[in-house]
């Protein structure tokens, strides 16, 4: 079992250069953009600039922090990413532009390549003890991951048992 911080993640750019990203993990360890099987990442957004596309790559969104955008996918279709900790699912060759809600934001990215595995992310509510989670992001709150105290911003990997608190909300990845 391993935790990392969220001060220990390094900020890295997009692909397209237009923001930055915190990678929690990627599958095979050290894959580029174009050769990973999966990726966990945190990608803060500051500004209405276009997503970068991930041809057959499946995504899911959370928005972890601040007021969220609306999403236009290929110029046709809204989505308003506003709610805090609700899945958003959509195609990664998708043509994303963003509305800014109301200042930066900070939000939650898994990346699965198709045809090569399937992932979900689930919200888990506290109190609350939780089996066989493969990565957790803990959104609010704190808890215990094999007994290790854990908060609010901490990645939890491997943990054979995750214990939430009253009120404590996190990213279930199951893979």
């Amino acid at each position: 079992m391993t935790i990392i911080p969220f001060d220990q993640l390094k900020a890295v750019p997009w692909k397209n250069g237009l923001g930055i990203t915190r990678e929690l993990a990627v599958e095979p360890p050290g894959a580029s953009m174009d050769t990973f099987a999966w990726r966990v990442s945190i990608a803060d957004v500051d500004t209405a600039s276009p997503f970068s596309t991930f041809p057959g790559i499946d995504r899911t969104i959370v928005l972890l922090d601040g007021a969220g955008f609306t999403m236009v996918l290929d110029g046709e279709r809204e989505h308003a990413l506003t709610a805090p900790l609700v899945p958003f699912a959509f195609p990664g060759e998708a043509s994303v532009d963003v509305r800014l809600a109301g200042g930066a934001t900070r939000d939650f990215n898994l990346m699965v390549r198709r045809g090569v595995g399937t992932a979900r992310v689930e919200v888990l509510h506290g109190p609350g003890v939780y089996d066989g989670v493969k990565i957790a992001y803990v959104a609010e709150g704190n808890g215990t991951a094999d007994g290790q105290p854990v908060t609010a911003g901490d990645a939890v990997f491997d943990a054979t048992s995750l214990a939430l608190t009253a009120g404590t909300k996190a990213l279930a990845i199951y893979l």
